[in-house]
């Protein structure tokens, strides 16, 4: 269970974190004065810290300060009104991880409480890198008994007391991440922050800004000076997931960090230094990447002082039972019936580690008798059968410039050649024929309305050549 501990001398502030908040698996403690939260962290040990700036005749900045000292992996989100928004910022320089205005807008805070608890997570849950089931109580680890995860426990424990950036690589589900967090645990920097970022999850347009901050007027909707996450993971552990996915203006200010250890916020004129340990992850290929002119090849070589490469499941099949045994004792310590365990080591496995751990979760969830049957497992892992992936983003837009470059090549040679016109007719007809002539069905495949479809057809005369052939 996590705890958040709500300082305030609002009594009907805290009572509004506690409607909120409470659940069984978070627990809201609350605190009205300095003196008081110093106690109930002292006691209790939260995850996150809830904190006005002002309470009463106190400074919230002032605890701030007293808390990073005592303890700077503690998470800390700042609470102000509209009219001291300049003050928060100053918290943000200090340490805080963000700060939320009042009033609230609820759907924010919440994102941004249950993001500030997965980053208290990351730092508060010790990854092994070599677990030992029987003898340690690790709350997750990596595990694999197969020469090629031998391999990454070594590489993990020689760059891991060191400040060396490391690119960690790895299909999806790997546990790249399970990695970067061994890592961070097993360093120096153990008791200094640890930040995680997924740079595919946030928009190009807003990526440069959440590293590096912005300064007040930047961009359209920049009312604030914003503090990025760099600033605030000073002296800690930065962890860049899904890095091939950054646009190239954003490397060439993580390559400057690299390099000289300061950047600008989007905006500024300010060189500001900070210390930060870079780990970055991929799942793709980064000198496919750089081949293709969308990866830095100078970065490139700044973030692979060290590499360290996640297998794929399917190529270290002797590490399934060892996997399934660990997520078993995690979750439910149902054993396993040993033709269902054989099924598991059979299959292929596209979605990896990550892929299994669900599997097994799902078969706890249905299993009738006291171990898990074949009969448990997903149709496609007993038949061996994964489902057709769902293409990539990357992919489709690959496969629609090609097309769009083939018609246009077309239009240049023969001027009577209409591009639109010829499009529209050939979705249509092929619609038409993948539906059996539903027009109903068809509209919705094409995602226009059935009224729409008929002007088309009868436009282009399709459903009169449909009959003909």
């Amino acid at each position: 269970m996590q705890k958040i501990l709500v300082v305030d001398d609002e009594a009907d502030i805290r009572r509004a974190f506690r409607r909120l908040f409470e659940a069984p698996e978070l627990h809201v403690l609350e605190a009205g004065t300095p003196a008081e939260a110093l106690t109930v962290i002292a006691q209790e040990q939260p995850d996150l810290v809830c904190l006005d700036i002002r309470l009463g005749a106190a400074n919230g900045l002032e605890l701030l300060r007293k808390l990073r000292q005592l303890n700077p992996r503690l998470l800390v989100l700042m609470m102000t009104a509209y009219g001291t928004t300049h003050t928060a910022i100053e918290a943000m320089k200090l340490g805080a991880y963000d700060y939320v205005l009042k009033p609230f807008d609820v759907p924010q805070l919440k994102t941004v409480i249950t993001s500030a608890l997965k980053a208290a997570r990351d730092m508060r849950e010790v990854v092994s890198y070599q677990p030992l089931l029987d003898k340690e109580d690790y709350a997750a680890g990596i595990v694999g008994k197969s020469a090629a995860m031998q391999e990454v426990f070594k590489r993990i424990g020689q760059v891991a007391p060191t400040d060396a950036t490391v690119l960690i690589t790895g299909e999806s589900g790997t546990g790249k991440e399970l990695v970067a967090r061994a890592i961070y645990h097993h360093s120096a920097r153990v008791q200094q922050p640890f930040l995680a970022i997924n740079c595919a999850a946030i928009p190009e347009n807003l990526l440069e800004s959440e590293l590096f901050g912005h300064e007040k007027g930047a961009f359209t909707g920049a009312g604030e000076r914003r503090i990025g996450k760099f600033e605030q993971c000073d002296g800690g552990t930065i962890f860049l997931d899904e890095i091939g996915d950054m646009p190239l203006a954003t490397q060439t200010k993580i390559l400057r960090v690299l390099q000289n250890g300061e950047f600008q916020r989007v905006g500024g004129n300010q060189t500001i230094r900070v210390n930060v340990r870079v780990l970055a992850a991929t799942n793709k290929n980064p000198e496919q990447l750089i081949a293709e002119k969308k990866f830095r090849e100078d970065l490139y070589y700044r973030l692979n002082v060290m590499r360290i490469h996640l297998p794929p499941l399917r190529e270290r099949p002797e590490d399934i039972p060892v996997l399934v045994d660990y997520f078993l004792q995690k979750a439910g310590k149902r054993p396993i019936a040993p033709e269902a365990l054989a099924l598991l080591q059979r299959y292929p496995w596209p979605g990896n580690v990550r892929e299994l751990e669900n599997v097994i979760q799902r078969a706890l969830v249905v299993a009738r008798s006291d171990r898990i049957r074949v009969e448990d497992l997903p149709a496609e892992v007993s038949e061996g059968r994964p489902p057709l992936a769902t293409p990539s983003p990357e992919t489709v837009a690959k496969t629609v410039d090609e097309a769009v470059a083939v018609l246009f090549d077309l239009a240049r040679r023969d001027p009577q050649f209409r591009i639109i016109a010829s499009v529209e007719r050939e979705l249509i007809a092929r619609a038409l024929q993948t539906t059996g002539g539903n027009q109903v069905h068809a509209a919705k495949l094409l995602g226009i309305t059935r009224a729409t479809l008929r002007k088309r057809i009868e436009k282009y005369g399709i459903e009169r050549r449909l009959e003909v052939s």
